[in-house]
């Protein structure tokens, strides 16, 4: 079993950076492939960057999101980090963390494979 709770959100001007957190709690931590999604108003959830626990390598983003944010985790605080840069109003939801044992290469991206969830954060980018 694994609880996640994520820290970080808030209200950014377009152009400026956050870094959200997401803190775990349970066992084994370092064989989690730890994901982060995102939901805005009236749309689905969808995938923003996943890295492999051990065992495996690989950090992945969605295009949307790539060489703006950089996701990277500390297994020693059982914490994983979401690097948001250059923020745009697009990137306005609510951010969620994700943990799961049994991905593989093809289902890294879907919501419906991670196991454990936090509540979210929110993530507000507005002048």
């Amino acid at each position: 079993q694994v609880q996640l709770v994520e820290s970080g959100g808030g209200l950014v001007p377009p152009g400026g950076s956050l870094r959200l957190s997401c803190q775990a709690s349970g066992s084994a931590f370092n064989f989690y492939t730890l994901g982060w999604f995102r939901q805005a108003p009236g749309k689905e959830r969808e995938f923003v960057a996943t890295i492999r626990g051990s065992g495996h390598t690989g950090t992945y983003y969605a295009d949307s999101v790539k060489c703006r944010f950089t996701l990277s985790r500390d297994n020693a605080k059982n914490t994983v980090y979401l690097q948001m840069d250059s923020l745009k109003a697009e990137d306005t939801a609510v951010y969620y963390c994700a943990a799961g044992r049994r991905l593989i290469t093809t289902t890294l991206r879907l919501h419906s494979a991670y196991d454990y969830w936090g509540p979210g954060t929110q993530v507000t980018v507005s002048s």
